[in-house]
């Protein structure tokens, strides 16, 4: 029986952002961790949300939605049908309109809050896509060091499609700032002709 191949420093890899390296045949199994992984951290980041913090969204999502509206304008079309006194079997009550007002901008006040609240969360969206562009920006380093790799082997075995010369574009690494300046020019351009 052969001992198992000696594994990364176990502090090391705690640290380490990185897991084991795939056996063949492994990527369906690695992509159901990963899945896990990330379920498993939305539920954690759920559960630390205080009551309040949940209690913020759910009125947001709520208000939100078309049925708030549609409650909203049957709910001001009656108080003012009640008030200029079109509806006759129900006494006006708000004839100056002060009342109603009133509740609208206290209603605002609240609904303002909830949403800073719900935008405080989704904060950590954020944080998910900045970590999405780091992963990415890894991997592209990393394909680019195999692209050398692979074009250095090629030339050694003499593989004339080595020197294809849209090989030297990909070659070179991305600088995510100019990509961005560039995604900021092209905006800007879309938005100014519109």
């Amino acid at each position: 029986m052969t001992a198992p191949a000696p594994t990364k420093n176990k502090v090391a890899q705690a640290d380490s952002p990185t897991t084991d390296a795939l056996r063949p045949g492994d990527f369906s199994s690695v992509l159901d961790r990963n899945i896990e992984a990330l379920k498993q951290r939305r539920k954690g980041e759920e559960a630390k949300a205080s009551s309040e913090t949940r209690v913020a969204e759910g009125i947001t999502r709520f208000t939100g939605s078309m049925i708030f509206v549609y409650m909203h304008i049957v709910i001001v079309l009656l108080w003012v049908g009640i008030n200029l006194e079109w509806v006759s079997f129900v006494p006006a009550f708000d004839k100056t309109f002060v009342i109603l007002a009133t509740v609208t901008s206290v209603e605002g006040i609240f609904l303002s809050t909830f949403v800073l609240i719900s935008q405080n969360r989704a904060a950590a969206a954020d944080r998910r896509a900045e970590l999405d562009v780091q992963v990415n920006l890894l991997s592209e380093h990393e394909i680019t060091q195999l692209l050398h790799l692979t074009i250095a082997v090629a030339e050694k075995l003499g593989v004339r499609e080595a020197r294809d010369p849209s090989f030297s574009e990909l070659e070179e690494h991305v600088a995510p700032e100019k990509v961005l300046d560039k995604i900021e020019e092209s905006g800007t351009e879309v938005e100014t002709s519109v």
